[in-house]
């Protein structure tokens, strides 16, 4: 059976998902996070750089509260709304990422909810 993870430790899912699913299997699908601050639902004032330490921030805290760490995530997919700022995006994710690095996609989006510069999802297993 599914397990719904949900933690205050990140913002809330704002439509119809959870915040994370983890499988009977030990995998953890961790649904898109924007850099909402938990603690007010707003967006972090800054541009990629804080945006991205924001988001990463939020995936960490629902992977943690599903009993992984961030060494455990396989699979990552960044949305970006400007390409010129993967070098940006890239750095602040090599903070987050640095041995037994996961399997990554990023894309350039046209736009993304409340306007952010930034979306990341993952995968985890155990």
């Amino acid at each position: 059976m599914n397990e719904i993870i949900a933690t205050t430790n990140a913002p809330g899912a704002i439509g119809p998902y959870s915040q994370a699913v983890k499988t009977a299997g030990g995998m953890l699908f961790v649904s898109g996070q924007i850099p909402l601050v938990p603690a007010t639902g707003a967006v972090v004032e800054g541009g990629i750089v804080e945006q991205t330490t924001q988001v990463l921030e939020n995936l960490k805290a629902i992977v943690t509260a599903a009993g992984y760490t961030l060494s455990d995530v396989v699979k990552t997919t960044v949305y970006i709304t400007n390409m010129g700022d993967f070098g940006k995006v890239n750095e602040i994710y090599g903070k987050y990422f640095t041995e037994n690095c996961p399997a990554r996609v990023c894309v350039e989006v046209s736009k993304l909810p409340k306007d952010v510069l930034v979306e990341i999802d993952v995968i985890a297993s155990k």
